[in-house]
């Protein structure tokens, strides 16, 4: 539930090219079922559309295991 709130902490760490990886970023495949509305799910969801729209940061996902997101810091 936390995620966001520490991503805007590491963001603000992270010098301007810096990059920030974030683990878990497809939660075993679970992020994209639509009806598993469970809160570590939904959770991680949240946090993926945070990314996605915040234009501070360069993304690339690393479809792995559970997904390994890593932002770059522009």
């Amino acid at each position: 539930e936390n995620y966001i709130a520490y991503y805007e902490l590491c963001l603000q760490l992270v010098r301007p090219g810096g990059l920030i990886a974030i683990d878990n970023t497809l939660w075993d495949g679970k992020v994209a079922e639509p009806d598993n509305r469970e809160p570590e799910t939904e959770a991680i969801r949240s946090l993926n559309s945070h990314l996605h729209d915040d234009d501070r940061i360069e993304l690339c996902l690393i479809t792995v295991a559970d997904g390994l997101t890593l932002a770059r810091k522009l």
